[in-house]
Order: structure tokens, then sequence, then C-alpha cells
């Protein structure tokens, strides 16, 4: 090894879902809405002539219809380049005290990465035998906590109380919600913002928006918190938010119907195809996600997973220890499910 190469920081990055390129597939494997951006967002013009100036840093016209859409005030908005950014964001800003930080065993693989890319010290904390976290588990002296609600893989969605339940008992530190799945059925911690100021409450556009090619993610808190993150992307890059997703950003939120009118379908066809995939063997936690995390009770989820994938149906299938004989399933249209139940039935 050069000796150069002593001091390069080294991690192990995220991976994330395959973005297969070949056409007339089924895509089951990232979370995205099937369904598509609103009618305002695809007929909004952007004026191209403006992408040559620099884009509002602040983001303005965004964050202020974000807080009127929760009903807060623009200081209690922080957006960024989708919610990973926005969460990256949060882990250099809050997670400092050179505590460990906690999280679940099984949740979404891109926290330890940021904590090993920051030299975070985390641990984590199982969830029990049936995927879920335990609140007592996270009472203890840490440097802060963060957890998805609903959490993912697993889909489960945990109550408000719940959340407070870590939240009060955690008043010296940062608890972050990661909320990219809430939409879909789950109970939001956002009520608890204004009763506790370590609250942090991340949202995404890349689901229940259907905006994953956008990047929009955002975080909702008291305004010193905020306050605190701008104070760090301003010093990291000014001009994280580009002009269109400002503009399209907005008009998403503008068109609340279209968005519950998706939202809905999913929600439909999630119930539908679970009730469905049940009758052939298949079992998996109540989801208050766009999917499900299903196992079979005697075909292997690697064998499902690539005999899908020969078929042309991309499903998740994650290699870990406790989860290596589920799958995530996204839903998508209720065409593309009736597709995919019918290779289910098929290999059953």
């Amino acid at each position: 090894m050069a000796s150069w190469e002593d001091n390069i920081r080294k991690v192990v990055p995220y991976v994330p879902g395959e973005q297969p390129k070949e056409k007339n597939i089924i895509k089951l494997n990232t979370n995205e809405n099937p369904y598509g951006p609103s009618k305002r967002v695809l007929e909004k013009a952007v004026e191209l002539e403006n992408l040559k100036l620099y884009p509002d840093p602040a983001a303005t016209e965004l964050v202020d219809t974000i807080a009127a859409y929760h009903g807060l005030n623009s200081n209690q908005v922080f957006v960024g380049v989708g919610s990973d950014d926005v969460l990256a964001m949060a882990f250099l800003t809050f997670f400092n005290s050179g505590k460990k930080i906690l999280f679940p065993d099984i949740t979404y693989s891109f926290y330890d990465v940021w904590a090993e890319l920051f030299n975070i010290p985390y641990e984590t904390v199982a969830v029990d035998d049936n995927f879920r976290i335990k609140a007592s588990d996270y009472y203890g002296e840490n440097g802060g906590i963060i957890f998805p609600n609903p959490n993912a893989p697993t889909s489960i969605g945990e109550s408000l109380s719940f959340v407070e339940d870590i939240v009060k008992n955690n008043k010296d530190v940062i608890v972050i919600v990661d909320e990219a799945y809430v939409d879909f059925g789950g109970e939001t911690a956002l009520p608890l913002i204004d009763k506790y100021d370590n609250l942090l409450v991340v949202r995404t556009y890349s689901k229940s928006r259907s905006m994953a090619g956008l990047r929009i993610g955002y975080a909702m808190g008291n305004d010193k918190l905020i306050k605190y993150l701008n104070d760090v992307k301003y010093s990291y890059n000014s001009y994280t938010m580009n002009l269109p997703s400002i503009i399209l950003g907005k008009e998403s939120m503008l068109d609340d119907e279209y968005f519950k009118e998706t939202v809905r379908k999913v929600i439909d066809t999630r119930e539908w195809f679970k009730a469905e995939i049940e009758k052939l063997g298949f079992s998996c936690p109540p989801s208050k996600a766009n999917f499900l995390f299903i196992t079979h009770n005697t075909l292997t989820a690697k064998e499902i997973f690539e005999k899908a994938k020969a078929n042309k149906i991309y499903v998740r299938y994650f290699n870990k220890p406790r989860i290596d004989n589920y799958l995530r399933v996204t839903i998508g249209t209720r065409e593309e499910m009736e597709t995919f139940l019918s290779f289910l039935k098929t290999l059953v």
C-alpha cells in the first residue's frame, strides 16, 4: 500500500437497490411510488434560462410551502437533497458527544455508514423476534437516537405514544424519527415537536410523492434545531437544492388531492396483495409502509429472488443475519402486483 493511503478515510459504502437498465420489467425493489407525480408537477414550466443563475440557497418557496402544509412556521423546516442528505447533515450536526448513538440492528442500512463516515461511535439495539423495537432498550445513556417509523425493511409502524416514550426518556440528546414511509398508514411524531425541543422528524418526497428522481427531503423541528442544521449546511454547500426541485417540489405539496389518491391506491393494493400471498404460504408483519416484508414457509427468499429476477421481476433480497429469508416487496400498480402474484402461484 502506498504511504498516502494511510490517511485516506475508508468506509464500506451503502449499497442501494439495483437499478436495472433493461425494459419491460416489474420493479418492486426500491420503494418508488408507481403512479408518478401530480399533473401540477408535470405541467409546471421551469424557466430553463434561469438555470444560469444560482438557486435560492434557502429554498424559500419550497420551505414556506412545506411549513404551511404541516401548519408550521418556516423556521421549523429544513430542506435537503433527498432525506439521505438531510439525515447525513443531521448526523454531522447533532451526534458529536463522543458517546454511542443508538439505532435498531434491523433498520435502514445507511445509518451505520454515516456513523462510520463521520467517526461517530454507535451501537445497534436488537429488535425482538417479531422485529419490534423495544422503547425501554433506549433509556440508557447515549449520544443520540435514530430510528425509522415505520421501520425499514420490516414495514412495522409504532404508535405516537411509543415514540414519545423514547423522546421523553432522552431529553439530553437529539432523537431523530425517520418518517420516509409514514404516509402509507403510520402515525407521525410531528405533534411532539413543539413539546420536545430535542426531536427532529424527517420526511422525503421519494416515496409517497413519487419524486425520487428530483431528490427532495426535509426535516421538521424547533427553530433552534433547524438553525443548527442550516449553519452546517451553509458551511458545507449553500446551494444544495436545485431550481427545478424547489419549483416542482412546491407544486407537488400543493396538490393534496392527488397525493392522497395515490397513497390510498398503494394502501389498498398492499392489503389485497398481502391477503392473496398469505393463501400461498407467505407471511409478513402488518405493514404501515409501501412495501411488504415477506417470507415463505418452504421456499427460501434467495430462491424466490433469483427466479423472480429471471422473470424480469425485481424485489429486494438482504443477505444479512436474521433477515436473509425475507424479501422486501414494493407495492406497484394493481396490474404489476397481479403479474407478480401469478408468478408466485406458479412458483409455489
